[in-house]
């Protein structure tokens, strides 16, 4: 059975072990709240983590604490 809802794909994405699925579909969410930039960047790191390097950030640290976001927000 496919998810009806944005929230209910994100949430059966991170059931399945695709984090990374989950962030692209809470990335385009509009009202993330306190974890919105957590969240968004965490997709951003992992999209394109040279940048990320090359700015002298861990694109594997920025993608953790966005999946320990996602998992707060939606209580995963």
């Amino acid at each position: 059975m496919t998810p009806t809802t944005k929230l209910a794909a994100l949430k059966t994405a991170f059931a399945a072990g695709d984090q990374m699925g989950a962030l692209r579909i809470a990335a385009k969410f509009p009202r993330l709240g306190d974890e919105a930039t957590a969240i968004t960047r965490a997709w951003a790191a992992y999209s394109n983590p040279e940048f990320y390097r090359q700015i002298g950030q861990d694109p594997d640290a920025l993608i953790a604490v966005g999946v320990d976001a996602l998992r707060d927000k939606y209580r995963l």
